[in-house]
């Protein structure tokens, strides 16, 4: 299959660019405004509405800076260590999930700190509100022809810009679908089942950086670094952290409820 071209700028107005990657993280913004106030109700959370704006304002801001700086720190650190100038050029590429993952949460903590609400509270609704986030993200990615996966004879292989000549797995669609639908899914059912904080942050940690890691067997490893030892990526450390994290934080978690 050839990849369907797509131009990556919406709409030019003068020297003005509407990118459709940037319309993705307004869409993402959008429907997790709209989850974080429907479940924050349905849990009988004390969250009115300049509350939930405040706090998407402090994930905003997290959520930029932490992927910024994420990528500069586990994707390029030498380059941006010895171009320190080129991490404020944004509009040339470079988010990392995992580094905006930690921006999240540094946001979220700080925002709990000073309206004195529970953190483990704040973060179980970040974490089923993010996943429309990461599906719309990857849409962006794939319009942008980029983060594409490795070479492959599938049926439903493409052939994309930039990549060569061979079909490669549409990588993007992949995390589109399990990182943003099948997770949403997975979380909105353990929302019904459980109430206790804790538990839906828990359940975000381990099932997307399981998912990422098996993903990442699909996806082609980023030129600047590939491989970090035998055929693991970067992307997969960060992921296998992921899980380990969300065990622990989920075992202690159950184990409250128990005592």
């Amino acid at each position: 299959m050839n990849y369907p071209v797509i131009d990556p700028v919406l709409i030019h107005i003068g020297p003005v660019q509407l990118r459709w990657y940037g319309l993705m993280y307004v869409f993402g913004f959008v429907f997790a405004y709209i989850i974080v106030s429907k479940i924050s109700r349905h849990r009988g959370y004390d969250l009115n509405r300049n509350e939930i704006e405040d706090l998407l304002t402090y994930c905003i801001i997290g959520l930029i800076v932490g992927a910024r700086l994420g990528y500069c720190f586990f994707y390029n650190f030498g380059f941006y260590i010895a171009n320190p100038l080129k991490i404020f050029a944004v509009w040339e590429g470079g988010m990392s999930f995992h580094g905006g993952l930690i921006g999240l949460i540094l946001a979220g903590w700080l925002y709990s700190n000073k309206k004195q609400k529970p953190f483990l509270m704040l973060a179980d609704l970040g974490a089923i509100a993010a996943t429309p986030g990461l599906f719309f993200g990857r849409i962006g990615n794939f319009i942008n022809a980029e983060l594409y996966g490795r070479v492959t004879d599938m049926p439903w292989g493409m052939v994309f810009p930039g990549a060569g000549s061979l079909p490669r797995h549409p990588s993007q669609i992949y995390e589109a679908f399990f990182e943003g639908i099948v997770l949403f899914l997975v979380l909105y059912i353990i929302h019904l089942k459980n109430r206790t904080k804790g538990i839906l942050i828990a359940s975000f940690l381990i099932c997307y950086g399981a998912m990422r890691f098996i993903l990442e067997f699909f996806r082609q490893p980023d030129p600047q670094l590939g491989f970090v030892f035998s055929g693991i990526t970067m992307g997969q450390i960060l992921s296998a952290v992921m899980v380990i994290a969300g065990t622990v934080l989920m075992f202690y978690r159950l184990k409250s409820i128990r005592t």
